[in-house]
């Protein structure tokens, strides 16, 4: 499948946002101004160095952090706080430990006034599409990282969000582990449709997951390219013997020597 962006209603736009924070020494400049649209079913990375901001953009867009200055819209509306239309995942961990499998990710139905016992059939096929089924009942200290961020990911999607948020969600596990989460979320992805933003510092997993990617520069972070990944999809380990692949992981290693950073 070839993801095609003609006729697409636009889910977020960024109009001239930027945050800055006060710190001791001055006020300090994290990110922006930047203007981008995001169309609705993109996945879409933001890729940039560590502390370019992109982390910022991300929690400004799932309404955890206010803009200094600009807009931020979901589906036309003004995002000012947390919405129930917007799932988030973290690089960290967000199981209570005092909770199984299962009541983690019924916790996230509670919290919305929902009753869990509503969403069994789609608990049931979130929990095989990411290898957890028969885990259900194991606490968290029980699960290895990789099934921890797997139960994370059925947290942010049981309530069925238009868009998803992905904070480096598979930054600290290991090769292995990270590429099976990719097909895993991959697969989510083709199957829902959910609109995806992740934030992530792989070039590698920037070009095998998305459909577009925003480079930004060191802080103060801007959007400094777009890059279009036009390649099919389902993208596995294969994809990455593909000359086009090549292509996309030089051009952008070449953006990011110019920064100095690579």
């Amino acid at each position: 499948m070839f993801f095609k962006k003609i006729l697409l209603t636009t889910v977020i736009q960024i109009q001239g946002v930027s945050k800055v924070f006060t710190t001791d020494d001055g006020p300090l400049v994290a990110f922006g101004p930047a203007d981008l649209d995001i169309q609705e079913g993109e996945f879409v990375s933001l890729l940039g160095p560590s502390g370019c901001g992109k982390s910022t953009l991300l929690m400004m867009l799932a309404g955890l952090e206010k803009p200094s200055s600009g807009k931020i819209f979901l589906n036309q509306t003004p995002v000012h706080s947390p919405r129930n239309d917007i799932g988030v995942m973290f690089q960290e961990s967000t199981l209570v430990p005092w909770r199984t499998v299962l009541g983690n990710i019924e916790l996230q139905l509670e919290l919305r006034g929902e009753r869990p016992e509503n969403f069994r059939e789609q608990i049931d096929s979130l929990l095989n599409s990411v290898s957890l089924k028969g885990m259900e009942q194991r606490m968290p200290h029980e699960l290895s990282g990789g099934m921890q961020q797997r139960a994370a990911l059925c947290q942010a999607l049981i309530h069925q969000p238009q868009t998803l948020l992905l904070d480096e969600p598979l930054g600290k596990l290991d090769a292995m582990t990270r590429e099976n989460i990719r097909g895993d979320l991959q697969k989510l992805w083709l199957d829902k449709k959910p609109t995806v933003v992740m934030v992530t510092h792989s070039i590698e997993e920037a070009v095998q997951m998305s459909t577009r990617v925003y480079l930004i520069s060191p802080r103060p972070g801007k959007i400094d390219k777009v890059v279009d990944i036009e390649m099919d999809y389902p993208r596995n380990l294969a994809v990455k013997q593909d000359p086009r692949f090549i292509q996309y992981i030089g051009d952008i290693h070449s953006v990011f020597h110019g920064y100095g950073v690579l």
